[in-house]
């Protein structure tokens, strides 16, 4: 019998059963027609031509599709022995690829009329017949007939010539064009399922250089990511990681990927689809490596589903580099270390940068160091300026000088540390934990605890300087300005920085130009006309609330950093209830604050409330009441993608929220007792119970659809929480595993080099339950072995609960 016989869809069988039965009662429906033939090649070959015409509207499927997760595809036995064929699986038209309903999935299959051909030779005894049986399945658009299989039995008496051969794949037949358009063979994408197919190559670009090349061809319908994307929130994104010491590498060059909503995360994403190149650049300082070695890293999506196949390994010898011409990457464009900045919503992302620079130049303008600079700036232009025009001319230059020392600071910072230091700074998680402590700092010390400030003997220095008059005393009257407003504008500063992680240059650009053109305009203004000196408001308590109220929400923004981190290294630290929990505690602090009832070391008592200290004071009260709907599990879609993803919760249900039993009966929601296999299946064990697997992801949209539509359904909470343990296995969890777990595993063609606890539980899917999509649920005995077929994604709550009651009835049988 054929092997997959046992392996039927679960949904094939309810189809055959449920839908089935009517026709069944009235007629035996036979959708497809089979004829069997041989003809003679003339080269001492023979074409066994397996032929199906097929009714209209119904279709039978392509042999290369996953007999684990889907339709049973087409397949066929030779029983004969000293029957050889030129290849293992049958030649065969181009199939339609299109959505089919009844799996809920892409599929590759056949309509109308359609072909398949084994090409067969005798190297012994040439037998009287030929002897064997097809399987195939067919469906329609609402339903699935069961498998069947067909005999076939051909006298080689009974041969036809070469000239009587039918047009395989003419345009009468399923997939058009002509015999020559028959495809098979041992390179068809069987067995684990991977849309992408990479050629990586080294090409030698001088004597310590080269330059590694990565084509990735990408099946149609799905697209891999660009290197550009948050790993933090969102698709994984390719990337390159080199494991050869003493060889190092730039940025990898890409083309501009294509921006679109990806339904997967619900956001815009940037991708490729087609044939797709990198190029890596890599240099060595010592001795000549021998060989390149390290892992290249990708996800593929299509429009429903994400799958996370192994890394590819990088194992690229010296001694057989290509000295031939570097091929172009991006036809008709220039390849960059990312998407041009004018690119792609590149503009618009400095223009946010711009403006986000001078919201915070503007805020440290009314901070208590800056705000009382300003007379005596006015003063100083008032004594140096004999006329009224050389004034404006003065102020002018002073103002140019602020944007030419911040803007320069921000150059600085990123000449020395590389251009791709911001992008380290919003990917790195332990640079992430640096500034969460460092915003720390810079929030206490606003709220009076200490104040940071440079060495005054810098500021007597530059002070002198400025007394020399002309230009350079200008210039130098600036310096002063950044130097004794240091304890303000520094905090302000590293937070601006942080903020424009672009990873080239034109971010902190943007940022520093923003933040010294908010401080050097009123400067400018005031210093050319200081008559408007009359308006301004008198300095006094209200520069201290400013102070305090920017302290508090650096605090605040801190504990994004730490978020950040903390999601990237999965340590459960700063769960999503817990970060809203602090941000509704920093806005009420701030909104007591100002209503009065919260003073700090250096504030004066509030004799009288301004109606915009009351107006702001609401607006962060309206805040804190918004967010607090959040602590069970609101989405608060004001502030969506600011807090932790509502998947990343201490529970489904947030506060109050239950892991399992009656708390999970009650409430509706459920999640995973566990997060790994063999604690898991210990727990099962020692309990009675089955075990359930839920292979599921970070970023896996239908996972969290799963579990918000299907898993609060009254009965399915009970199975997942009372009847059996169910474990929850995440597949793009990127911690790694303990160096005696690393190792690299065979299976169905491709290597696995299992290094992260992600890649451990893809290989564990992979190899024992057939598939690498997600989500996808099987139900374990007290052995480790699947007590039924697995079921993917199926909004239908019925379906699962099906799948959960025969797989528990399974159980108790066994016991």
């Amino acid at each position: 019998m054929n092997p997959l016989q046992p392996l039927l869809p679960w949904f094939a069988l309810a189809l055959s059963l449920f839908v089935g039965a009517p026709y069944i009662s009235a007629q035996i429906h036979d959708p497809v027609a089979w004829d069997v033939a041989l003809y003679d090649n003339g080269d001492g070959t023979l074409d066994l031509d397996f032929h199906a015409e097929i009714e209209e509207g119904w279709h039978v499927y392509s042999q290369f599709l996953n007999p684990f997760d889907g339709p049973i595809p087409t397949s066929f036995t030779i029983e004969t022995e000293g029957v050889s064929t030129a290849d293992t699986a049958a030649a065969e038209c181009e199939p339609h690829l299109e959505y089919d309903p009844n799996f809920m999935m892409d599929l590759l299959f056949f309509e109308q009329e359609t072909h398949w051909v084994h090409t067969v030779s005798f190297p012994g005894a040439i037998p009287d017949t030929i002897k064997g049986y097809l399987t195939f399945m067919v469906c329609d658009e609402s339903k699935c007939l069961p498998p069947e299989d067909v005999d076939f039995a051909l006298a080689l008496s009974d041969i036809q010539p070469e000239d009587a051969k039918p047009d395989y794949c003419g345009a009468g037949h399923s997939g058009g064009g002509h015999s020559a358009d028959l495809g098979g063979g041992d390179d068809a994408p069987m067995g684990i399922y991977d849309p992408v197919q990479w050629e990586v190559a080294l090409y030698s670009t001088g004597d310590m250089t080269a330059t590694i090349l990565a084509t990735a061809s990408v099946e149609e319908g799905w697209h891999i990511y660009s290197q550009d994307n948050d790993p933090l929130d969102g698709p994984i994104p390719t990337s390159f990681t080199l494991t050869t010491e003493g060889v190092e590498a730039d940025v990898a060059r890409e083309c501009t990927p294509e921006v679109h909503y990806d339904p997967n995360f619900d956001k815009d994403v940037k991708s490729f689809e087609g044939t797709v190149r990198w190029a890596l650049d890599v240099t060595w300082t010592g001795d000549r490596p021998e060989r390149i070695e390290g892992l290249l890293t990708y996800m593929a999506c299509d429009d429903s589903k994400c799958i996370f196949p192994p890394d590819v390994e990088l194992n690229l010898a010296l001694a057989d580099a290509l000295s031939a011409p570097l091929p172009e990457i991006c036809p008709g464009e220039e390849a960059a270390g990312g998407t041009d900045p004018e690119e792609e919503n590149g503009g618009e992302g400095l223009l946010v940068l711009f403006l986000l620079g001078m919201g915070l130049g503007f805020a440290a303008l009314f901070t208590p160091c800056v705000f009382p600079l300003i007379p005596m700036t006015v003063s100083f232009f008032t004594k140096q300026s004999k006329t009224r025009a050389e004034g404006i001319r003065n102020a002018l230059i002073y103002g140019a000088s602020i944007i030419f020392i911040y803007t320069g600071l921000g150059l600085l910072l990123t000449a020395v540390f590389g251009v791709d230091v911001l992008n380290l700074i919003s990917t790195d998680p332990y640079f992430n934990l640096f500034l969460f402590v460092l915003l720390v700092v810079f929030g206490v010390s606003f709220l009076g605890a200490f104040e940071i400030q440079l060495p005054s003997s810098w500021a007597n220095k530059v002070d002198a300087q400025a007394d020399r008059g002309g230009l350079i005393g200008i210039f130098f009257m600036a310096a002063t300005l950044a130097i004794v407003s240091f304890s303000c504008t520094g905090p302000l500063v590293g937070s601006a920085l942080a903020g424009a992680a672009t990873g080239d240059f034109g971010g902190p650009v943007a940022v520093m130009f923003g933040f010294s053109l908010a401080l050097a305009i009123p400067f400018t203004l005031f210093s050319a006309f200081p008559g408007w000196l009359n308006s301004l408001p008198q300095s006094g308590g209200w520069l201290t609330s400013v102070k305090v109220v920017l302290g508090l929400l650096e605090i605040g923004f801190a504990f994004k950093f730490l978020s950040n981190a903390d999601l990237v290294l999965q340590l459960g630290l700063l769960k999503r209830e817990l970060f809203i929990a602090i941000w509704i505690a920093v806005a009420l602090c701030i909104a007591i604050y100002l209503y009065g009832g919260l003073r700090f070391p250096h504030d004066s008592k509030l004799e009288r409330m301004s109606v915009g200290r009351w107006s702001l004071g609401t607006v962060f009260l309206v805040l804190a009441i918004y967010m607090v709907p959040g602590m069970w599990g609101a989405p608060l879609n004001l502030i969506s993608g600011f807090p932790p993803p509502l998947f990343y919760a201490e529970s489904a249900g947030g506060v109050g929220g239950s892991h399992g039993g009656d708390g999970a009966a009650a409430s509706g929601h459920v999640e995973a007792r566990f997060r790994d296999y063999e604690e898991g299946l210990a727990a099962a064990k020692a309990e009675g119970k089955p075990m359930i697997l839920d292979f599921t992801g970070w970023a896996c949209v239908n996972c969290r659809k799963m579990e918000e539509q299907v898993w609060p359904h009254p009965e399915v909470v009970r199975y997942l929480t009372e009847e059996a343990v169910l474990v929850s296995l995440y597949v793009d969890e990127r911690k790694a595993l303990p160096e005696g777990e690393q190792r690299v595993e065979q299976f169905g063609g491709k290597d696995f080099r299992i290094r992260t606890v992600g890649n451990k539980w893809t290989y564990l899917q992979a190899s024992r339950f057939g598939t690498n999509a997600q989500p996808f649920y099987v139900m374990i005995d007290h052995n480790g072995e699947a007590l039924l077929d697995g079921v993917g994604y199926d909004p239908d709550p019925q379906q699962f609960i099906d799948f959960l009651k025969e797989g528990f009835q399974r159980f108790k049988d066994q016991q």
